[in-house]
């Protein structure tokens, strides 16, 4: 047998070939799709889960099609430690936001094989569907499938956005039992989870900046998010409505979003954290010309914060901010239901302890808090001891260009095992 933290870099190859893979079977001419509950998801499922069968992992997925890949423990009977991130990909986006925290978990668990380390617990890492909320406007569907914490009227309330079909028919296309989960079925209850490890890229600058290739996560900014929102006003000529009498939905809408932005500078003032993003800006293409008075604006609105409390705060501001605009500007705002994500409460004691790894393995590494949202806030409220590590990674996500070093992958994968191996 060989020592561990040498075994996790002989498995180097392991990783690369995966994700070579993934690339090529995956790849839509200018980046990554794999939508979740389509082909390039189950691609994704298919090709991780004939490689951990190889490596002799015990391979089972639940009704909601996640993939479990089980490393045997001394204690069969004791909660297991869920390892492991998401498979699925935003439309062209880049190879590595999620799979590298599957095949970190694929690795490390494959080294300690290596190695003849048998840890006390089963370690179950865990490939996840749907964490990619753009596909049906529901977050974490996989996670919180298995967890028993997705609302069931998701199923039939959710259509995915490039096919106009439910998620409850994509996930019986994709070979996976909605019935079961509108039922109660609970794949991994929380009460019976000892705790679960998130690896995953970065996707902002933080580390890169900093020249530093790991980062321990603090906490993550939930989110709260309107999908389908509209701005109505009434079409008119340009020129030949005075101002006073124009019902301008653009012009309302400009005004709306410069609002947030105002209270987003009041924010970084008062070191309250808030972010915001219009990520869907549009008139109608039936109906918009040159010199038309613009009377429908449809938008999207997803506002994040470490602070679930503010966002509580936000959604009833983001309604009064809509009601002051379109009164005085003769307009009507629609803004639908929020949709919720709450903050994910990490484990300090986790974190601790993967510092602690850091320092054994002579690893550099910096505390920093997740802005993008995790399937690891899912298992954190749902009461799971839970922790992330952020990879350093290069150029941004959901886009082609992400490009996390394979060394970086691997320096997070030796602390993965080392923790596997030692804090069970």
């Amino acid at each position: 047998m060989i020592e561990l933290d040498q075994a996790v870099k002989a498995r180097e190859s392991l990783a690369s070939n995966l994700f070579d893979k993934l690339r090529d079977g995956t790849h839509d001419g200018l980046g990554i799709t794999r939508a979740s509950y389509g082909e390039g998801e189950q691609f994704a499922h298919t090709l991780i889960g004939e490689h951990a069968e190889s490596l002799g992992l015990e391979v089972e997925c639940d009704a909601a099609g996640n993939t479990f890949m089980v490393l045997p423990g001394v204690n069969r009977e004791a909660p297991a430690v869920i390892v492991g991130s998401h498979l699925d990909s935003v439309a062209r986006g880049g190879n590595f936001d999620g799979a590298a925290g599957v095949i970190a978990g694929l690795v490390a668990t494959t080294a300690l094989q290596d190695a003849g380390v048998v840890p006390a617990r089963d370690v179950r890492v865990m490939a996840i569907r749907g964490e990619e909320g753009e596909w049906f406007g529901v977050p974490y569907i996989g996670s919180r499938s298995a967890l028993g914490t997705l609302p069931t009227h998701a199923l039939d309330q959710a259509k995915r956005v490039d096919s106009d079909i439910t998620l409850y028919e994509h996930m019986v296309l994709s070979g996976c039992d909605p019935d079961a989960i509108r039922a109660g079925q609970v794949s991994l209850p929380p009460t019976s989870q000892h705790a679960c490890i998130e690896v995953h890229i970065e996707q902002g600058p933080v580390l890169e900046g900093a020249s530093i290739p790991l980062g321990l996560v603090t906490g993550i900014r939930g989110n709260s998010r309107l999908l389908n929102a509209r701005c109505l006003g009434e079409y008119s000529h340009c020129g030949g409505v005075p101002r006073a009498n124009r019902r301008d939905a653009v012009v309302a809408i400009a005004e709306f979003i410069g609002s947030l932005d105002t209270i987003w500078t009041q924010c970084e003032a008062d070191d309250q954290d808030f972010a915001f993003t219009v990520g869907k800006l549009f008139t109608d293409p039936d109906h918009h010309t040159l010199s038309k008075i613009s009377g429908e604006v449809g938008f999207t609105l997803d506002m994040r914060s470490l602070d679930g409390q503010f966002l509580d705060a936000m959604e009833l501001r983001v309604a009064e901010l809509a009601d002051e605009i379109g009164r005085r500007r003769s307009v009507v705002f629609e803004l639908g239901q929020f949709l919720r994500a709450e903050p994910g409460v990490l484990s300090s004691k986790i974190r601790e302890e993967l510092l602690a790894g850091t320092k054994a393995l002579d690893i550099r590494s910096m505390e920093l808090g997740s802005g993008a949202s995790h399937d690891a806030a899912a298992f954190a409220a749902a009461g799971i001891p839970t922790a992330m590590l952020f990879i350093r990674n290069a150029n941004g996500s959901h886009n082609p260009r992400e490009d996390m070093a394979l060394s970086d992958f691997t320096e997070a994968t030796r602390v993965l095992a080392w923790w596997l191996a030692h804090c069970l």
